[in-house]
């Protein structure tokens, strides 16, 4: 039997850096990060600050570092978080949001009015104290889910009536800006804290951001250390952030890769929703044998939700959606 190339659509995260982004890596001007500060490094920090709107940035290695920095400083020991159901903080990060940031996490499907009953009003002395929300925008266990600027507004006003700090997850944030053709500051007001990622979909191969204001990034920089992420010359890594920053507008392209998927599968008879971005998830009967099955066809997917994800990115063009919706065919 004829060997078939794989097509990896587990995650935007395996995209390789190309060529251009390898030679700014190479020639990044660097120093040591930890010492002082790397000019590449701040470059990129202050490019992705203006970008949110706020005062200031960090890198760090992963988003699920930049999110647990940020809880870190949100939370004392015992308080309450509110997240929605499926959230990454509370289903993907190996429970550092208790088990490091020491809060309480909460699943709530969150609605204005949810978050004010949830958190709003007198409690005894030894009652849960709720002190913050966690958005997350797109959301990824929901298929990529974006949510528009007034629904934000309504939340973090929800938020804010309550006295509740608000972080926002925004690891594929660049996603919902470009779906919804927003700026992406648009998409980070009323937040105390926002954490967004290089590299899923952009292209670099490690690094995230951590931004908020100027004495929060002060902070975020002790807790990074903390953690292990201080790095040295980053400028390396933070080269290739600033090529990936370039590509945001690219990424219109993995959602409309995303639609002619989820199209082309629901007319070979699959339940799969119209994808809002570039995750498109799929309902089958047996989870374990559908994404097996799709494995020896050479199509790489993961489980999410009980579902099969694809998700689309910039290493899968329009040719390779049809060599899958091919493949699945020659089965269905």
């Amino acid at each position: 039997m004829e060997a078939v190339f794989p097509i990896d659509l587990r995650s935007d995260t395996v995209t390789e850096p190309d060529e251009e982004m390898r030679r700014a890596m190479a020639a990044a001007e660097v120093a040591d990060d930890v010492l002082g500060h790397d000019p590449t490094m701040l470059a990129l920090e202050e490019r992705v600050a203006a970008l949110l709107g706020v005062e200031a940035a960090l890198w760090v290695p992963s988003g699920s570092m930049g999110n647990l920095i940020a809880l870190t400083l949100h939370l004392s020991r015992g308080d309450r978080f509110l997240a929605s159901p499926g959230a990454h903080v509370l289903d993907a990060e190996l429970g550092t949001a208790a088990w490091i940031a020491g809060g309480m996490p909460h699943a709530l499907d969150l609605t204005p009015a949810s978050i004010r009953s949830s958190a709003g009003g007198e409690t005894p002395y030894y009652g849960l104290r709720t002190t913050l929300l966690c958005l997350e925008n797109t959301h990824n266990a929901s298929g990529g889910t974006v949510t528009p600027p007034d629904e934000h507004a309504s939340l973090v006003a929800a938020a804010a009536d309550v006295g509740l700090r608000v972080h926002l997850d925004g690891a594929r944030l660049w996603n919902a800006s470009v779906a919804l053709d927003v700026p992406p500051a648009a998409l980070t007001v009323g937040c105390d804290t926002v954490q967004v990622c290089l590299s899923k979909g952009l292209g670099a191969p490690v690094g995230s951001v951590v931004a908020g204001s100027s004495s929060f990034v002060t902070e975020a920089r002790r807790v990074r250390k903390m953690l292990g992420g201080g790095v040295r010359q980053g400028g390396v890594l933070a080269a290739a952030g600033l090529v990936a920053l370039d590509r945001i507008p690219s990424l219109a392209l993995d959602h409309d890769h995303a639609r002619a998927l989820a199209e082309g599968l629901r007319s070979l008879g699959w339940d799969v929703a119209e994808p809002a971005t570039n995750i498109v998830l799929a309902s089958v009967p047996d989870l374990a044998v559908t994404l097996h099955g799709l494995e020896h066809l050479g199509v790489l997917a993961s489980p999410m939700a009980g579902k099969v994800r694809f998700v689309t990115h910039r290493d899968v063009d329009a040719s390779d959606v049809k060599e899958v919706l091919r493949r699945i065919g020659e089965v269905s």
